[in-house]
C-alpha cells in the first residue's frame, strides 16, 4: 500500500512539525492553512462571499448635483 496514510504516518509528521515550529506557531499555520485553503475552495467554486459589492441603483445611483445644473 504506497499510496495510503494511516495514523502513524500523519502522528510521525505531526511530531516533526512540533519539532521544527514549535508549540507556539503550529496554531498559526494551522488557520494559515485553513484560510488558504478555503480561499482555494472558495475561487475554484466560483462562490461569491459577502465582500462582493451589491448591485448598483440608478435611483440611489444619481448625483442630486446633476438636478440643479442650469
Amino acid at each position: 500500500m504506497l499510496g495510503s496514510i494511516g495514523p502513524l504516518e500523519i502522528a510521525i509528521v505531526l511530531v516533526i512539525a512540533l519539532m521544527v515550529f514549535g508549540p507556539k506557531r503550529l496554531p498559526e499555520l494551522a488557520s494559515s492553512l485553513g484560510r488558504g485553503l478555503r480561499e482555494l475552495k472558495e475561487s475554484m467554486g466560483g462562490e461569491r462571499g459577502s465582500e462582493d459589492p451589491k448591485p448598483i441603483d440608478p435611483a440611489v445611483e444619481a448625483d442630486p448635483a446633476d438636478d440643479k445644473a442650469g
